[in-house]
């Protein structure tokens, strides 16, 4: 019996000392998890967790607040969080800890990117992007609100509205989704995959099963455009949210959320005659979607 305990004892230690690691790191003293993480070392030298826990241990003692100085610096910090010290915090922390845990180093990288203007081919490295992906809402739509015409650019218009989303949910972003719908639909789709959100989710696979794509456009997502006027075909109620759009570019799929609105309105108002004449204008613009319309009436 005596080998047999003395394995458990081993295995125990080794559990114990890679424990003191893991508490430091969440208690993010970087001092305390060098110690801890030496003592590990010292014991167990060929432990597979040692070399995913001195990517996290250094990450703590390289923290710093120094701006960066172009968008390359960026992009370098940016690659080392993702295909570093991201996974290894997953592998060593689990993924619910791992993201409370990276989500400061984040914030700590759109800080020192705060400086840098906006380039298009280079967004990921804006700060408003960094922002989202530490989980501050809030500085990413400051980050945002600094970018000159960000409701034309797909990039910044869609890190507003993931924040509007995340700080006040869908009413607060549906407007700012359906200039995205116009403005890029591929980036829209992206976004409400990132969203996860179940109510967007059902919206979206019910408008990929009843709305009738267009064959020049079905390989890149562009029938997402007419995602917002086909959703007033089914929820009215979201005549008000939808109806702060902004003017974009006057493109077929907006014109139709707009005769949309104006149908709903004549509907209220019983404006038979005029109601008629619309529907014709909605029919000739996008069958489908008058269809779909119809279909409720």
């Amino acid at each position: 019996m005596l080998p047999a305990q003395l394995d458990i004892f081993e295995h125990s230690r080794d559990t114990m000392l890679r424990n003191d690691v893991v508490a430091a790191l969440e208690r993010r003293d970087a001092r305390a998890a060098r110690y801890a993480w030496r003592t590990f070392a010292g014991e167990f030298a060929l432990d597979a967790t040692l070399a995913p826990l001195a990517v996290l241990v250094d990450a703590l003692e390289r923290a710093t607040v120094v701006p960066l100085s172009d968008h390359d610096a960026v992009r370098e910090a940016r690659r080392t969080m993702a295909d570093s010290i991201e996974p290894a915090a997953r592998r060593s922390l689990g993924d619910h800890t791992a993201a409370r845990w990276l989500a400061p180093l984040w914030r700590e990288l759109a800080t020192r990117a705060a400086s840098l203007p906006f380039v298009a081919d280079r967004s990921d490295d804006h700060a408003a992007a960094l922002c989202l992906r530490g989980g501050d809402c809030a500085a990413a739509v400051r980050a945002v609100a600094g970018i000159e015409s960000w409701r034309r650019i797909p990039a910044p218009l869609s890190w507003m509205a993931q924040a509007r989303y995340r700080l006040g949910g869908l009413d607060d972003a549906w407007a700012l989704m359906a200039e995205l719908a116009w403005l890029a639909s591929g980036r829209f789709g992206q976004l409400v995959t990132l969203l996860a959100d179940p109510v967007l989710d059902r919206l979206r696979r019910e408008f990929e099963a009843d709305f009738e794509a267009n064959p020049a456009s079905a390989d890149d997502g562009q029938d997402l455009a007419w995602f917002p006027a086909w959703v007033l075909t089914r929820h009215a109620a979201l005549a008000g949210p939808l109806g702060q759009a902004q003017p974009g570019l006057h493109a077929s799929a907006e014109q139709a959320l707009r005769l949309m609105l104006e149908l709903l309105g004549l509907e209220r108002q019983g404006r038979h005659r005029d109601l008629v004449t619309r529907r014709k204008v909605l029919r000739d613009l996008q069958p489908s979607l008058y269809a779909a319309y119809m279909a409720t009436r």
